[in-house]
């Protein structure tokens, strides 16, 4: 008698369109890229229109499917005309972002203000409109938001920047809980240092990339290939009981 073998839930994503914001370049490209692959159509938003128009452009090129739209997602007013004349998401990833390091005692407002404002607030009305076309749609749809390791730990130089990762974990957990009952999910992916054009200043310092290297356990930086398969998989329904969860890619900075 044959037994009945339970299959891998289908982490393809054909027939659902992913909107990824700060797409243009590093993480955003890679998530956009992965998620193309997977067979979702992808919508990527940045204020650079030559760099998201020519991302969309190779997408298109390799036989999948994107398309680049202009938008600066601090511009709420803006973002709300998007959400307004798009057609609604299965799939959202929250990648934009900033940071500005400085030791704590020479932050000014503005740093204050540009960290907290694009990280958090943006991240959160976005959710906001999107999720609601999600609602009014029917939609079962995913919530992806890029946090990072500092939304675990602290940093040196970093008050702001763990302020707002900090801010988007909890966020994640509380917009789980709202969105449960519509069947929309929200987790976040949590890097450590990836290789990226925004990171890649940093580590001309030796000492700091020495510092970095010190706590990755697994003894090398991460790169953007490395958020490819998380980001597939939270959009996917291989993750389709993961809600309020983080995923931690870390090399093991975290474990103690």
């Amino acid at each position: 008698m044959s037994i009945d073998l339970p299959r891998i839930p289908n982490s393809r994503l054909n027939g659902r369109r992913a909107l990824v914001t700060g797409a243009g370049r590093g993480i955003g490209l890679s998530c956009a890229a992965a998620l193309a692959e997977a067979g979702a159509h992808v919508v990527l938003v940045a204020r650079n229109h030559d760099e998201i128009e020519e991302v969309a452009r190779t997408i298109c090129e390799r036989g999948e499917s994107a398309e680049a739209r202009v938008l600066d997602i601090s511009d709420l007013a803006a973002v709300r005309t998007f959400f307004d004349e798009q057609d609604g998401f299965d799939i959202l990833v929250n990648n934009a972002g900033t940071n500005r390091p400085k030791p704590m005692i020479e932050v000014k407002e503005d740093d204050y203000d540009a960290v907290l404002d694009l990280n958090v607030k943006s991240l959160f009305f976005v959710s906001q409109l999107c999720a609601r076309r999600m609602i009014a749609e029917k939609r079962r749809g995913s919530l992806i938001h890029m946090s990072s390791q500092m939304g675990h730990v602290g940093g040196p130089d970093r008050s702001l920047y763990c302020a707002s990762k900090w801010a988007v974990e909890g966020l994640n957990k509380a917009l789980a809980l709202d969105l449960a009952p519509h069947g929309i999910r929200s987790n976040t992916i949590a890097p450590t240092f990836i290789e990226t054009p925004m990171t890649k200043p940093f580590f001309e310092d030796e000492a700091f990339k020495a510092s970095v290297l010190e706590k990755i356990k697994l003894g090398r930086l991460g790169t953007v290939k490395d958020l490819m398969g998380a980001v597939v998989f939270l959009a996917s329904d291989a993750s389709a009981m993961m809600t309020g969860s983080s995923l931690v890619i870390d090399g093991g900075w975290t474990v103690d």
